[in-house]
């Protein structure tokens, strides 16, 4: 059993900032891969930004420069810097968890998702 809960969504004006933070915990032998992504009203679910176990992250081209995506190994947890928010940025921000788990099965699991609101 595995949970990715994610926290830290609320309500900002634009160019305003937020922080989200996403927490795995379960039967996790190592953690492959954590990411965000996002989905607005009518639209389909898009990757906002990844970390990889080794450091290296990737970004989508619409939040360069803006969000900065972070993890802490120690704690499992993975963090989303939000500054210069646009309203386009509004959507429900779900967390992703690639892993091995315990019996070295791979895992994929969803947080509730955490939703974020850009006021113009």
């Amino acid at each position: 059993q595995v949970q990715v809960v994610e926290s830290g969504g609320g309500l900002v004006q634009a160019g305003g900032s937020l922080r989200l933070s996403c927490a795995a915990s379960g039967s996790i032998f190592s953690i492959n891969a954590m990411g965000w992504y996002r989905q607005a009203p009518g639209k389909q679910r898009e990757l906002v930004a990844a970390i990889t176990s080794g450091g290296s992250t990737n970004y989508a081209d619409s939040v360069k420069g803006r969000f900065t995506i972070s993890r802490d190994n120690a704690k499992n947890t993975v963090y989303l810097q939000m500054n210069s928010l646009k309203p386009e940025d509004t959507a429900v921000y779900y967390c992703n968890l690639e892993a091995t788990g315990w019996s070295r099965g791979a895992l994929d699991a969803w947080g509730q998702g955490t939703l974020v609101t850009v006021s113009s």
